[in-house]
């Protein structure tokens, strides 16, 4: 499995995607194979139990994407992003659409990168994994789809069952998990949050398109460890998702396993995660959504109704489910 995001700068929800994958994939190998990770040279990293290869990251993100045959070893090969071989049996996680339906949430290179090596992947790769249906069904629309695609939702990491002391928490707080970068909806949630009287806590790396936290009871915790984030989750009074496109939306769910109750946008893959169990508003509209959070926050009764659901929705996702689709297609035939 290419492990290569582990190690990125911003690992963002690709990175707790890659993490558990490669966790879920190796305790549930079926017999006789085996998994290993695989990152790119570094002189200065050194990870147990994963296999280095010959080229730097620039060097294997070039070579891939000029489509040449260096294939990292092993009988097959899952890119959990589409950094991917070119040719060989791999199978490839494609998140979102976003390259093709909000271009303007990434950089123009990034755009020209992820259509190309998506559209690659869709027409080589011996199978495809979304993480939802939304997904799946946008690809198509975008991209001639040729290799089979498998609908594989995310599960909810095990080291967010425990947490750890943080200090200074409000008793009482609104909170967003996510890398600060324009697609998140980030402006609109601080917009939405000038009509309330609770503070904001912001957990997430800067990322790119300068989105500058501010106002009065703004606090960016950045990036924190799972034990941080699951004391920080389970302490929230409301989790806020107010992304323009998302193809899971993580912290929806992990917000509804630790009891937190969930306002979200109406992006599709949001709404299909979420499964009825949150507050929905529409994307963009910092009215909406402050009337939303305050639906939660004023009525101790409507807060137990989301917990309650959101919890019983939690319970249907898996990260050993996601690794099922992934040996699906590797141990099955193309189809």
């Amino acid at each position: 499995m290419i492990a290569e995001q582990l190690l990125a700068p911003v690992p963002g929800g690709t990175g707790r995607y890659t993490a558990e994958l490669l966790r879920a994939l190796a305790a549930t190998a079926p017999p006789g194979w085996e998994v290993t990770g695989v990152v790119a040279r570094r002189p200065d990293v050194r990870l147990d139990g994963v296999r280095v290869l010959p080229l730097p990251p620039r060097a294997l993100i070039a070579a891939w994407q000029l489509g040449l045959p260096y294939w990292p070893g092993g009988d097959a090969v899952h890119a959990p992003t589409p950094l991917a071989p070119p040719r060989g049996r791999v199978s490839v996680t494609v998140h979102d659409t976003v390259p093709w339906t909000h271009p303007e949430t990434l950089t123009p290179r990034g755009v020209t990168w992820h259509r190309t090596m998506i559209r690659r992947a869709a027409r080589r790769a011996r199978g495809l994994v979304v993480p939802t249906q939304a997904v799946a069904d946008d690809l198509r629309r975008w991209v001639p789809v040729r290799a089979p695609v498998r609908v594989a939702g995310h599960g909810v990491a095990a080291a967010l069952s425990s947490g750890v002391e943080v200090a200074d928490l409000p008793k009482r707080y609104v909170l967003a998990v996510g890398t600060l970068e324009p697609r998140k909806g980030i402006e609109v949630l601080l917009d939405a949050m000038t009509e309330l009287d609770v503070p904001l806590l912001l957990v997430g790396q800067p990322g790119w398109g300068g989105v500058e936290p501010r106002g009065a009871g703004v606090r960016v915790l950045g990036r924190v460890s799972d034990a941080e984030l699951a004391t920080v989750l389970r302490h929230a009074s409301v989790l806020a998702a107010p992304s323009l496109a998302e193809g899971f939306g993580l912290p929806v769910l992990e917000a509804m396993a630790a009891g937190v109750p969930v306002v979200h946008s109406d992006a599709p893959a949001l709404v299909e995660v979420a499964g009825g169990a949150g507050v929905c508003v529409p994307r963009g509209d910092a009215k909406a959504l402050a009337a939303g959070l305050r639906e939660v926050l004023s009525s101790a009764g409507r807060a137990g109704e989301l917990i309650k659901a959101g919890l019983a929705r939690a319970a249907e996702f898996s990260w050993e489910r996601a690794a099922e689709a992934v040996w699906s297609i590797h141990q099955g035939p193309r189809l």
